[in-house]
């Protein structure tokens, strides 16, 4: 063109800022500044900034907020709008705010703006006072200010507020609109209200792509993969062609549902529409591939990416650690770090995943270093993984230390810690936190009570199980299933086994764990009869029984010397539902023929073993060989038991008192001498009572009680008038 006037520059600097060519943008801008002696007009200067933006570009945008100022341009509506979303897009939302506040006219497009900058900021809450502050202006929101003010409900999980926009877009007439119905479903989805989404969904009239994603996203988010799933071939079906995100989503569910059959056709789809490029259908297909257990096609999904990023790390090592491949896992966690990729929470947490089941102290130590390093030790996530494993690798002292450190704690957290008190035997220290717990915010959940219940068992405390029981009622927990069977343990091991069993018959939905329970319960507490009842019926109503069933089973049959029947139970392990027979089961039958007085029948159950027999079995033997007084087997059955386990102190402790009854002391030196020369140490005895609501532990020969002389003169007092009765208490050398 021989001669260009402010509109021509002006059309094409915007031209190439629509088409996201930022570079060649501010290239003609800078030729116009040469070859013009003309000023730039707001329409060329709310380009520039926009082609900044698209670059990032701080310095040039800074230098042309300069310009802005010194044409008087400041108070423009279009380049304050542009100058607005620089900052926002670019962090500096203060900055922006400033920018707005300024304006004396402001459009839709400037509120939109505004509103989303907070909102991507992660300050919703601003985003719905700038909304409330808009309504009160003469500017009609439109569908982009109801999509960011929506979205900004959908991050707060505001439902009411959303709600409330949901009746002004209704009121306003904008439901017609396809991209608000999008949004609306969407927001309701991350409300967990997927029903309304849904009902939103088979209303709209015209949907497109992003209606079905949005749809199939929440279904995933809210974890009904099933629906996901059914959904997602209703879309293909009526011919609609899924993009990258669809096809994401619809792979995160099939991983969730280990559906590698479907996982595979998406694939299939994935290739024939050109995606794999997307790099986020990528990770999706490593991880879809990982959780279908299917490692070696994730690792082939991964080595095919041309660049990696930390998700696609974190997916493949988390696939190893979940199958328990921690030399792998730590291998990939070697090559990121090489490749000097920032592990992030997920990469810890999976480590120490596999830690915590390995129960490897010292891994666990280097992970938890690394994550000191990376200054994400005691976030929430990190900080309760690493809560977990410190408790499961017996370093509970450990754990409190990075409990106490930790400035912010959610349930999760506290659920961590009190949980590795009860599974470390600590139970005391598990309900004293729960106290701390109460004084605090958080609520608890169905998993801290599942802990406390356990540790009331634990103790034997009924005071305490009563107590979590009422607390249970209060906020309608106890019935959650994994609760109820809890209480049912709870009960049963404090000795209440009818009130047990009246919680058991209570449970609407008992799976085969509860019945488990109980069966055992009533076996531990000698009534077989009720035990055996409860199996049939369990076998009547369905339920398929494990091997922990018939543990219980035999157990029971063996505490009252039903020898038939617990031999035909165990007959019928294998032959009526193919449960192959464990080591328990063996140790229950000798301890079965045994209490019997069938001790060569128990011997020879144990040559014909298809397994070889572990110091279980044979401590079974030796045991009913104490109460039959058989020396001569006893030994045997002692030496058999000491050559498989020599570090076992039971079979040392049994031979000794079968030898001491008999009054051969000479052999039960020699027994002691054994014991020290294998350097094999027996756990004291211990025993508990309840006294005021509190539990008291003692153990054999301890002095440490503050009330120790007067339990022992007492104890005295008591052995004198056994005595004096003629009935001459068993003491043994050992015990």
């Amino acid at each position: 063109m021989s001669d260009r006037n402010l509109i021509t520059w002006s059309s094409m600097i915007s031209m190439y800022t629509q088409h996201g060519q930022g570079k060649e943008a501010l290239a003609v801008f800078e030729k116009f500044q040469v070859s013009s002696n003309e000023n730039p007009n707001d329409f060329i200067l709310s380009s520039v900034l926009r082609a900044c933006t698209q670059l990032r570009d701080v310095k040039r945008a800074i230098q042309i907020r300069g310009f802005v100022i010194k044409a008087g341009f400041d108070e423009d509506v279009y380049v304050g709008t542009s100058l607005i979303d620089f900052y926002c897009k670019n962090g500096d939302i203060e900055e922006a705010k400033l920018v707005f506040d300024d304006l004396p006219v402001k459009t839709a497009v400037t509120w939109t703006t505004i509103i989303m900058g907070y909102s991507r900021s992660g300050k919703s809450e601003v985003s719905l006072q700038l909304f409330q502050q808009m309504r009160e202006t003469d500017v009609v929101p439109d569908r982009y200010v109801f999509s960011s003010v929506l979205s900004a409900c959908s991050v707060l999980n505001f439902l009411k507020g959303g709600k409330q926009i949901h009746a002004y877009v209704l009121r306003n007439g904008t439901e017609t609109d396809i991209s608000v119905i999008n949004v609306l479903i969407d927001f309701y989805c991350k409300c967990c209200k997927i029903k309304i989404g849904r009902k939103l969904f088979d209303q709209m009239p015209v949907k497109n792509v992003v209606s079905w994603t949005t749809m199939i996203a929440g279904y995933m988010q809210n974890s009904f993969h099933q629906d996901a799933m059914k959904i997602f071939s209703e879309m293909t079906r009526l011919g609609w062609r899924p993009d990258g995100f669809t096809c994401t989503s619809i792979l995160s569910s099939c991983g969730s549902l280990e559906a590698l059959k479907q996982g595979i056709q998406v694939h299939s789809y994935i290739i024939k529409a050109n995606l794999e490029s997307d790099d986020f259908v990528k990770n999706g297909l490593i991880d879809m591939y990982a959780k279908c257990t299917s490692l070696e096609d994730a690792r082939k999904a991964f080595d095919a990416m041309d660049e990696h990023n930390v998700i696609s790390y974190n997916a493949m090592i988390e696939g190893y650690a979940r199958q328990g491949r921690i030399c792998e896992a730590l291998d990939l966690f070697h090559m990121m770090r090489l490749r000097l990729f920032s592990p992030s929470l997920l990469t810890f947490v999976s480590l120490l995943g596999v830690s915590a089941s390995l129960s490897t102290i010292e891994l666990s130590k280097q992970i938890h270093g690394l994550a000191v390093k990376s200054g994400v030790a005691l976030d929430l996530y990190t900080g309760s993984a690493l809560i977990d494993v410190y408790c499961k690798c017996f370093c509970v002292d450990d754990a409190r230390l990075i409990f106490n450190e930790m400035t912010e704690r959610d349930i999760v957290v506290w659920n961590a810690m009190v949980s590795g008190y009860t599974q470390s035997g600590q139970s005391d220290d598990s309900l004293r936190l729960f106290l701390k717990l109460l004084t605090s915010r958080i609520r608890p959940d169905e998993i801290t009570f599942v802990a406390l219940v356990t540790a009331a068992s634990d103790l034997a405390s009924l005071f305490h199980g009563q107590q979590l029981h009422s607390q249970l009622i209060k906020t309608s927990l106890d019935l959650e299933p994994f609760v109820s069977i809890a209480l049912v343990d709870m009960y049963a091991k404090c000795g209440s086994i009818e009130e047990a069993r009246v919680l058991f018959d209570s449970i609407n939905q008992r799976d085969v764990v509860c019945w488990n329970s109980m069966i055992s319960r009533y076996a531990q507490h000698g009534h077989a009869k009720e035990a055996l009842m409860l199996f049939d019926q369990m076998v009547v109503e369905g339920i398929e029984p494990t091997c922990v069933t018939f543990i219980g089973v035999l157990s029971a049959c063996s505490h009252v010397g039903l020898v038939e029947i617990g031999l035909n139970h165990f007959q019928s392990m294998k032959s009526s539902f193919g449960i192959e027979p464990g080591m328990e089961h063996y140790a229950c039958v000798v301890d079965l023929l045994g209490k019997a007085g069938k001790l060569h029948e128990a011997k020879e159950f144990i040559d014909q073993m298809p397994i070889e027999p572990a110091a279980t079995v044979w401590r079974s033997l030796l045991s009913a060989c104490r109460m039959v007084g058989n020396l001569e087997l006893a030994k045997y059955a002692a030496e058999m038991a000491i050559s498989v386990d020599p570090n076992d102190s039971g079979s040392y402790v049994l031979l000794s008192n079968i030898l001491a009854s008999k009054g051969m002391w000479t052999d039960v030196e020699k027994v002691r001498k054994k014991m020290n020369s294998n350097e094999v140490l027996k756990e004291p005895g211990h025993s508990w009572i309840e006294v005021n609501s509190k539990v008291t532990v003692f153990i054999a020969k301890d002095k440490t009680h503050n009330q120790a002389e007067s339990i022992y003169w007492v104890l005295q007092k008591l052995t004198k008038q056994i005595i004096d009765v003629g009935d001459v208490p068993e003491l043994t050398t050992l015990s």
